[in-house]
């Protein structure tokens, strides 16, 4: 009789309890990576944005002949992406911020299409079609989901 008392406990006490510890663990762990990809991603971001202003030679080589003021618009995708990234960082702007940068990535995305299918810029970059669109697009996806995953998930 105590022995079927103390499985009854066991059933419905401390197994459940150990799984919604591991749970927790686990909710804890990806709740930190989260927190951790916001600053990360912020200061990529903000660091990605200076480099328009720190070498706006590399983007103009890049945008389509179509569009006009290269180099207006070079310092304004890095005003923007500055200020995206530091939006980031801060809990009130991170879902607005996220978006704002799946935006950004598919406005720039023309540039990157550009290079991949253009000779000059591939010459003026000493790069390949191989780089310019099979190794940057996949970076594009990805740095979109992981932009949509941080608006996704609340703080």
């Amino acid at each position: 009789m105590k022995q079927e008392k103390v499985c009854e406990f066991f059933k419905k006490q401390l197994v459940p309890n150990a799984f919604f510890n591991r749970h927790n663990f686990k909710l804890t762990i990806m709740n930190k990576l989260k927190k951790a990809s916001f600053y990360i991603f912020g200061i990529l971001y903000i660091f990605a944005g200076c480099l328009h202003f720190y070498m706006p030679d590399f983007y103009i080589k890049i945008m389509p002949p179509y569009l006009p003021w290269h180099l207006a618009l070079v310092y304004i995708s890095g005003v923007i992406e500055v200020l995206l990234g530091i939006g980031l960082l801060f809990k009130v702007t991170r879902k607005l911020s996220a978006w704002g940068i799946i935006a950004l990535l598919i406005a720039v995305f023309p540039a990157n299409i550009y290079l991949a299918f253009n000779d000059l810029p591939q010459e003026q970059l000493n790069t390949t079609p191989l780089i310019a669109l099979w190794i940057r697009f996949p970076i594009q996806v990805l740095l979109i989901a992981i932009a949509y995953v941080q608006s996704r998930v609340p703080d």
